[in-house]
C-alpha cells in the first residue's frame, strides 16, 4: 500500500488546504475526513460551504460525485456475498478508489475469502487513518504553503497512479479510452454527471468487448 499512500498523502494535504480556505477549524476538518472519507466529495463540500451553498445542495453534490462507488460495489458484490451483513457494512464504509484498486485484483486472483477480506479491511483502515492525518496536516500548514506550488495537480496524478496497473489487456484499454473520450465529450452536463455517464458507457463497451473477445477465442 506504500505507493498508494504516497499518492493519497498530497491529495489529503490539498483537501486540508481547501478546508482552511473554507474557514473550517482543525476539528471540523478532521471530522469531515473521518465521516465523508472521499477526496472528491470533501473538496466539493468545502468549496460549497465557502460559497454559502444550502445544505441540500452540498449533500446532493456529494451524492452525485460518489455514484461511482455503485460500480465498485457491483464489482465486489459477488466476492463478498457470503459475508455477514455487518462486515459488508464496515467494508462499504472503507471502500475508496484506492481500496478498490488494491483489492479487486486480489479477489480475482485468489479464492481465499478470509485473507482477501482481511486485506481489504487493513488496506481501507490504513487509507482512512492516512487520509485523516494528512488532511489535518494540510489544514495546519495551509497558511504557510505558497500558492505558487499549485498542489492541485497531485489530484489527477493520484488517480492516474491507480489506473495504470489495471491496464493489462485490450479490454481494459478500450474501457479506459471510451471513458476518457466520453467524459470530455459530456463535460457540459451539470453536476459532474459526465463522470457517471462516461463510466456507464465504458462499462457497456467493456462488456461488448469482452464478449467479442470470448467469441473470438471460441472460434
Amino acid at each position: 500500500m506504500v505507493p498508494m499512500l504516497m499518492g493519497i498523502a498530497p491529495f489529503g494535504i490539498v483537501c486540508g488546504v481547501s478546508a482552511l480556505t473554507a474557514g473550517a477549524s482543525v476539528w471540523e476538518t478532521l471530522a469531515m475526513s473521518l465521516i465523508i472519507f472521499s477526496g472528491a466529495a470533501q473538496i466539493a463540500a468545502t468549496q460549497l460551504i465557502a460559497d454559502g451553498a444550502p445544505l441540500a445542495v452540498i449533500v446532493l453534490t456529494c451524492f452525485v460525485l460518489s455514484l461511482r462507488f455503485l460500480m465498485y460495489s457491483a464489482a465486489l458484490a459477488p466476492h463478498l456475498r457470503s459475508l455477514d451483513s455487518r462486515w459488508r457494512n464496515v467494508l462499504a464504509f472503507l471502500l475508496t478508489d484506492q481500496a478498490f484498486a488494491a483489492t479487486i485484483r486480489r479477489f480475482r486472483e485468489s479464492k481465499d475469502l478470509r485473507g482477501n477480506v482481511s486485506y481489504f479491511l487493513g488496506s481501507g483502515a490504513l487509507l482512512w487513518i492516512t487520509w485523516a492525518v494528512t488532511t489535518v496536516v494540510g489544514r495546519l500548514l495551509g497558511s504557510v504553503i505558497p500558492a505558487s506550488w499549485e498542489l492541485d495537480f497531485v489530484v489527477p496524478l493520484c488517480f492516474i497512479a491507480l489506473l495504470a496497473p489495471l491496464l493489462r489487456d485490450r479490454v481494459s484499454v478500450v474501457v479506459f479510452a471510451v471513458a476518457a473520450i466520453a467524459v470530455v465529450g459530456l463535460d457540459a452536463l451539470p453536476m459532474r454527471l459526465s463522470l457517471i455517464c462516461a463510466g456507464l458507457i465504458a462499462i457497456v463497451c467493456g462488456v461488448v468487448a469482452e464478449r467479442l473477445r470470448s467469441g473470438t477465442r471460441r472460434g
